[in-house]
């Protein structure tokens, strides 16, 4: 493992991914931590106020653990595309009483500057971006005040450019992972990159060590990744059933459905490419959904709370990565022991 993380006290080599949307809880980072590993929150689609909250529930047990941050890197959507698709997919949206029509584009950059200023005013361990890359006055501040940073690179091209503006740590993200892309040019989708392919691009780019992402869901995967020349692997699939995800009671059910198909990259639910399990929205708006995040976020964002409330999965963000069928019902400790028990 990695001196720098092996410095916060971690014994595991396995790392709880930070999970936007709700999954990742402060419970779910207090586990990992209690076995050894490190985990993440996940600052995504939070404001600052929410974030603080949810770091001062995982200082009160005085464990490490990271924040992830969305990095501003938008994907504007072109108007007439944006109105075209809100009328295409008003019938989902129907049965919740959802005007979809009357929705405002939104273009934010989820409050990234108010939350870089809450993680420099009261710093943690580690922080980890994703979807961009920051500044490196950003970076360069992060670091300055005791903070291992992070960044989620797709491609070698990436990794040289996170090594450039100052990252100290890489997590290589293979497209097997669930949920968003990580990638830097999300107007197009990453090519297929095996991960273990994917790690020896990297480590012939750069010299930074490197965390392993991207769907790893046995304890075979993961030994096989860190025998690549990761220094630790990033699971988040593998934990959306434990007992202290904070995912959707649809959204579990469909994991553990054994009638449920198979993954795809789809943009249908936020103009961003992400994996996800099949369900009647990805199958009917895959192909018919325009580039543009955040603002096809926005736009769903209502009818996917609303169906989740109503346990509907057909209209929801199933986010899974091609190992989602290792996904358990049972402490998050366990499952990640068990992942590291090979290591």
């Amino acid at each position: 493992m990695n001196p720098a993380l092996r410095s916060l006290g971690l014994s595991c080599p396995v790392i709880a991914a930070p999970m936007a949307g709700g999954p990742s809880t402060p419970q779910l980072v207090v586990a990992a931590a209690g076995a050894g590993c490190l985990g993440f929150l996940a600052g995504g689609y939070k404001t600052r106020e929410a974030l603080a909250e949810q770091i001062a529930k995982v200082r009160a047990d005085s464990v490490p653990f990271g924040v992830n941050l969305f990095a501003p890197n938008p994907v504007p959507v072109d108007p007439d595309a944006y109105r075209r698709y809100a009328r295409t997919i008003q019938p989902e949206a129907a049965p919740y009483e959802l005007n979809l029509a009357a929705a405002s584009i939104v273009e934010d950059d989820d409050g990234f500057r108010e939350k870089i200023e809450l993680l420099l005013a009261d710093p943690v361990p580690v922080v980890s971006f994703t979807f961009g890359i920051p500044e490196t006055g950003v970076i360069a501040a992060l670091r300055q005040a005791g903070t291992l940073v992070v960044q989620t690179v797709t491609s070698a091209d990436e990794a040289r450019l996170a090594a450039r503006a100052g990252a100290g740590m890489l997590a290589v993200q293979a497209s097997a992972a669930g949920g968003h892309s990580g990638t830097l040019t999300p107007g197009t989708v990453p090519p297929e990159t095996p991960l273990l392919e994917l790690l020896g691009q990297v480590r012939a780019a750069v010299s930074l060590p490197l965390v392993a992402a991207g769907g790893l869901a046995t304890p075979a995967s993961v030994a096989e990744a860190l025998a690549a020349g990761a220094q630790a692997v990033m699971v988040g699939t593998v934990l959306l059933r434990a007992d202290e995800s904070g995912a959707s009671p649809p959204h579990k059910a469909a994991l553990a459905d054994p009638f449920r198909g198979s993954t795809l990259v789809t943009r249908a639910f936020t103009g961003r490419p992400a994996r996800a399990l099949r369900n009647e929205f990805t199958d009917r708006y895959t192909a018919l959904a325009p580039s543009g995040y955040p603002a096809l976020h926005y736009l769903t964002s209502p009818m996917r709370k609303a169906a989740a409330a109503s346990g509907n999965p057909e209209r929801i963000n199933l986010w899974a990565g091609t190992g989602h069928r290792y996904a358990t019902a049972e402490p998050a400790a366990h499952i990640l022991t068990r992942l590291a028990s090979k290591a």
